[in-house]
């Protein structure tokens, strides 16, 4: 009878693979949030900062 091979993997086996994973899932995360953020900046077209009448008084209050 030939012996069976297992299909356990070693230690190191694992943390490489482990390692190789989550690499994979930390570039994809990488690569949708930057997309979204992309759309989302694409989304609002405000005209930059504006000094309002709150900042103004905050402006005035912290003036030393």
């Amino acid at each position: 009878m030939a012996k069976k091979q297992t299909a356990s993997m070693g230690r190191r086996d694992f943390f490489r693979k482990a390692g190789l994973g989550a690499g994979a899932a930390g570039a994809a995360v990488v690569g949708v949030s930057a997309s979204s953020v992309k759309a989302e900046a694409s989304e609002t077209k405000t005209s930059g900062y504006r000094e309002t009448d709150h900042v103004k008084k905050y402006y005035e209050l912290a003036k030393f």
